[in-house]
């Protein structure tokens, strides 16, 4: 009951900081904002290479050290 109320609470106060950020954003160097880009609660898209076995060589070649005999 308490997550209910704390996600409640943050979708209205994040409705009004993006209400405050874009009265006060310059519209020529700013996107608008939303109210999820305030709200902890709201799911991010992960952007960039999504992962699956045919690019999983670039996260060997970043994070395992080769081992030379």
């Amino acid at each position: 009951m308490a997550g209910g109320r704390g996600r409640a609470e943050w979708s209205r106060m994040s409705s009004l900081m993006a209400l405050v950020a874009n009265v006060n954003r310059d519209p020529k160097k700013h996107r608008a904002f939303r109210p999820r880009d305030f709200n902890p609660y709201e799911r991010r898209r992960t952007e960039g290479i999504p992962l699956n076995a045919a690019n999983m060589h670039l996260l060997k070649k970043a994070f395992v050290k080769e081992q030379r005999q």
